[in-house]
């Protein structure tokens, strides 16, 4: 009988949303509004998993990397790919070249046939880039025509830049490390997918609660859109004898009304966004809009969660509500808020993390429920503590202006309704400043020096032998913004001409050249020298004893080889160890161009090192099409002086899809409120103006009750941030410091997002400031 009362009255409440006139259907919408943005965001959440699973699935499918030192046997259903993968303005190009061995040769996923040579087919992309006037650096680096389209089986994503061209002698070039022979697209038996360690799981989890806690705390806050003017139309329930709990359950079915309308508003919108999430192309990370399909379990316990949370928080802001038959007792000034219990819930959460504290990657995993549960109830310790700091700052406000006594004293009787606007906010720059905390604390163990000397070079090109390295140099050096090129051809030499037991490395070039990877005291063209100072000086010495033969490009199992037989020459200079830009140190002989057997320069590879000239635009671009020209198998590697892990790269990146997605939300959202808390001000805001009050007066008093509330979260959502992120530093055992610079940016885009907001409000703030807005119905 009980729970047939409940329905009842909440189908009531429900029936008044939509058949209360204008001012019911207007609340219904602006709480569907609101809580519809918050629906879209966690069906794009619950989405999410799938869409990833999904561009792995594609991503694992197209692997071409046998990871294995031997080479297939050539066969019916072989191919012979090279890897051709190279960089434009920033932006990462997949490349492959194809040669078929035969009729059962496998496809690359995606790919209806295989290109001839000189053709290749693209992703839309990259054909589109290729056919505008920006992409003309990048054809004279692709120079194939364009004969297909990759379709979506074949593309990790829709921005994806990529290609596979047919390709040419490719066997000849399978002791490469980027040219193998294949029978099959996808994973490796032998190679494994890296596991994320404790403490990435830990980013992770706290990522995912730092962007979804905003959106649930602005969907409780939608949800009690209008709540002042709902109170005075449910006290007339009270004259026709509804009773006090009957007309909190009927204010429970308008608000289930609303979140009811939100959930199909929230549909539309992430169906729209679906669809233009294909258009969106955020470091270098794009999905298609088909796989933004949620979870269906996921998506069901949305569409539970959100009417119920409604109903469940409209109840519990009607407890200290007293609707009578002849009116609401809101307007009397409210019993002072309790402090005691606030403190609890960040209490609390400090109590479950607290025994976090030194886990991780040597001392065992985190608990998951336990890291979600403190987490979540530190930052829903901002929501609860913020209308209380607000009521007791606004409090001791009195003296100023016009516009600051107007604001001053709207606060001081509704400051519960002014924090509920900034909660959502304050929650998002509090989580913001923990995250950008555990960031900086782990990145350096997520980064590691490359040794790379950037000074002396930012390119390395390797080249194939039959590029003669003298000409490759000489190329890249005259090109505009090259600084230098200095070529190094690279080989080595054994004590056997089939399988030898002791090798040495050895590299050619000029005087000057030679002097980038060793120190020499004098050089001169036809000099050899030993370089000493490394752990292998003594086999080095008895390979290169005078009279010795040596075997330029030894041959090993499964290996095709130039092996040239030297004889050693008496009067080897030595030479001191140099590392070259790349930060290596070599050992073994140095040989200037003119002691080289001619027959030897076959079995060397080029590697020429590159000095840009950062204030020419487009430098790299050209080196790289220089690089391409000569030798279409070119490996064109980037030299930075340091790396990061690709997973906390990946990590980071998602971390700013995400919050751009929430930060949108969070303006549309206050927007929505803004607007919501001025139509209630509406007959006020008319009286004051006929009563005289400058416009100006009253806009500023407008922006005083957002920019107050706002001022006093930010630094509640700033204390709270940064002992959240303290307790995070400890628990991944890390130092704890505070990067004052991200406190200050995370704060000032939260400001900045309302002050967007408040300049957007003031066109329909200044259309409501009218004598004629005392008209009533």
């Amino acid at each position: 009988m009980r729970m047939r009362q409940w329905a009842d009255d909440l189908a009531m409440g429900v029936r008044f949303a939509f058949t209360g006139g204008r001012e019911g259907w207007t609340r219904a919408l602006l709480t569907a509004v609101g809580v519809g943005l918050g629906v879209a965001l966690l069906l794009l959440t619950t989405a999410i998993p799938n869409a990833l699973s999904d561009r792995n699935a594609r991503s694992t499918a197209r692997d071409d990397f046998t990871y294995s030192a031997k080479v297939l046997p050539k066969a019916d259903n072989t191919l012979v790919i090279a890897g051709v993968d190279t960089t434009f303005h920033g932006k990462d190009v997949r490349g492959r070249l194809l040669e078929p061995e035969g009729a059962r040769a496998p496809l690359p996923p995606g790919v209806g046939k295989f290109p001839a040579k000189g053709e290749m087919v693209a992703s839309p992309t990259l054909k589109e880039l290729l056919e505008s006037g920006s992409g003309k650096l990048l054809r004279e680096r692709i120079p194939y025509r364009i004969t297909g389209t990759i379709t979506k089986s074949g593309l990790v994503g829709p921005a994806e830049l990529a290609y596979y061209a047919g390709g040419k002698g490719l066997e000849d070039h399978l002791a490469g490390g980027s040219v193998e022979r294949i029978s099959y697209f996808g994973p490796s038996p032998g190679h494994q997918q890296d596991k994320l360690d404790p403490i990435l799981i830990l980013l992770v989890m706290i990522i995912f609660i730092v962007l979804l806690l905003p959106v649930a705390v602005f969907i409780a806050a939608a949800v009690r859109f209008g709540g002042e003017r709902r109170d005075r139309r449910l006290a007339a329930l009270r004259l026709v004898g509804a009773d006090g709990r009957m007309t909190r359950r009927i204010a429970g079915g308008e608000a289930l009304a609303g979140a009811l309308l939100g959930l199909v508003f929230g549909t539309g919108f992430f169906l729209l966004g679906r669809q233009l999430a294909a258009l969106l192309h955020v470091r270098n990370i794009s999905v298609f809009s088909s796989d933004l399909n949620p979870s269906p379990a996921l998506a069901v316990l949305v569409a539970v969660a959100v009417p119920t949370a409604a109903v469940l928080v409209t109840l519990f802001a009607l407890r200290g509500v007293v609707i009578e038959p002849l009116g609401v007792v809101r307007a009397a000034k409210p019993p002072r808020r309790r402090l005691w219990w606030r403190l609890l819930l960040p209490v609390g959460g400090l109590a479950l993390l607290y025994p976090m504290i030194g886990q991780g990657n040597t001392n065992g995993e985190f608990n998951q429920w336990m890291v979600i549960g403190g987490t979540v109830l530190l930052l829903i310790g901002v929501t609860a503590l913020l209308p209380w700091v607000v009521e007791a700052v606004v409090a001791r406000m009195d003296a100023g202006a016009v516009s600051w006594q107007l604001a001053v004293r709207r606060l001081q009787l509704s400051s519960g309704t002014a924090a509920r606007m900034v909660n959502g906010i304050a929650v998002a720059v509090a989580g913001a400043i923990a995250l950008q905390m555990l960031f900086a604390g782990i990145e350096h163990d997520y980064t590691k020096s490359t040794g790379n000397d950037v000074n002396r070079a930012q390119l390395e090109v390797g080249l194939r032998g039959d590029v003669q390295p003298t000409e490759a140099g000489r190329q890249l050096a005259k090109i505009e913004g090259v600084r230098r090129a200095s070529a190094v051809s690279m080989g080595s030499a054994g004590d056997r001409a089939k399988e030898p037991e002791n090798t040495l490395e050895v590299a050619v070039g000029s005087c000057t050249e030679l002097r980038e990877v060793a120190r020499l005291a004098s050089c001169r063209d036809g000099d050899v020298f030993q370089i000493l100072g490394g752990e292998y000086d003594s086999e080095s010495k008895k390979l290169t004893k005078s009279g010795g033969t040596l075997y330029f490009d030894p041959e090993y199992t499964g290996s095709s080889a130039h092996t040239v037989a030297w004889k050693v020459p008496s009067g080897i200079k030595t030479a001191g160890q140099r590392e070259d830009p790349t930060g290596y140190a070599r050992s073994g002989l140095l040989l200037t161009s003119g002691a080289l057997p001619k027959a030897a320069a076959a079995g060397l590879y080029q590697r020429v090192f590159v000095s840009l000239d950062p204030s020419v635009p487009d430098a790299q671009d050209h080196a790289r099409n220089t690089a391409a020209r000569l030798d279409p198998l070119a490996d064109v590697f980037t030299l930075a002086a340091s790396e990061q892990s690709l997973q906390f790269r990946s990590i980071r990146n998602g971390l700013f899809v995400g919050a751009t997605c929430v930060l949108v939300l969070i303006g549309a959202s206050l927007l929505v409120s803004q607007l919501e808390q001025l139509r209630e001000r509406k007959k006020l805001l008319s009286s004051l103006v006929a009563f005289g009050t400058r416009r100006r007066t009253l806009s500023l008093s407008v922006l005083w009750q957002t920019a107050i509330p706002i001022a006093l979260g930010l630094l509640l959502a700033s204390a709270v941030g940064l002992t959240l992120g303290a307790v995070l530093l400890k628990m991944v055992d890390a130092s704890v410091s505070v990067d004052w610079s991200s406190v200050l940016s995370m704060t000032a885009i939260g400001a900045g997002v309302v002050l967007v907001v408040t300049l957007l409000s003031l066109p329909p703030l200044l259309r409501l400031m009218r004598p004629d807005g005392l008209r009533t119905e």
